[in-house]
């Protein structure tokens, strides 16, 4: 059984209301974008909307469909101050069974096609030693910290070709995927050894800020 926890709290502070308000001419937003592309995928037996938000409430409860369950987070767990771990000591709490795809609103470009690869995968690498999944952006270039180079060695080479830089990896949270044990034991949304998989440019757009909000409409009305 795979459930999705999908969470939306209300009261974001760097963009308002980015959860419910119109988005590139959809109403509903990105709640209803989410929705409507997680209700495609057949592998999903469950949708667990996690939100205090009245608004989003009501864009779900409008699709009347029985995949969706509504979690009204208690308020101390949709504050701007709690944190992540919090957050998954609670779904270890009212998801009980099976696999678990942690995903959120904010990643719009994350298609019903993508999730369904990354079933699939999971299911495969689950089978070859890993024990879980998670999306991830690849980073091949030339990378600094305030003490120099940090993935390549510039007194071998100054100014290497990219495509031999090692590659590393920046989690994107546009996914996760582990079994509800994970969340038990490990009291984390990963487990010890998580498959990484990439996912492409446009599908790494990630709301946080007014400007992405701008930003991805753009890229939306163009698609």
């Amino acid at each position: 059984m795979i459930t999705v926890f999908l969470p939306c709290r209300s009261g974001s502070e760097r963009v308002k209301n980015k959860n419910i308000r119109t988005f590139a001419g959809v109403e509903g937003g990105l709640t209803r974008i989410k929705i409507e592309q997680l209700l495609k995928i057949s592998q999903i037996q469950r949708i667990v909307l996690s939100t205090n938000d009245e608004e989003v409430m009501k864009i779900a409860e409008s699709f009347n469909d029985r995949k969706i369950q509504i979690d009204r987070r208690p308020q101390h767990l949709a504050l701007s101050s709690t944190s992540t771990d919090e957050l998954i000591d609670y779904v270890g709490k009212i998801i009980t069974e099976g696999d678990i795809l942690w995903t959120h609103v904010t990643s719009p470009f994350v298609s019903a096609e993508t999730y369904s690869r990354a079933i699939k995968k999971y299911y495969e690498v689950t089978n070859e030693g890993y024990d879980s999944l998670m999306s991830v952006s690849k980073i091949q270039t030339f990378l600094w910290s305030s003490e120099g180079a940090f993935n390549y060695d510039p007194l071998i080479e100054k100014w290497p070709r990219t495509q031999t830089l090692r590659p590393l990896y920046e989690v994107n949270s546009a996914f996760f995927m582990a079994n509800h044990l994970t969340y038990i034991s490990l009291k984390n949304r990963i487990g010890q050894k998580p498959y990484l998989l990439e996912t492409s440019k446009i599908e790494n757009i990630d709301i946080d800020w007014e400007e992405d909000f701008q930003f991805a409409e753009q890229v939306w009305r163009t698609r």
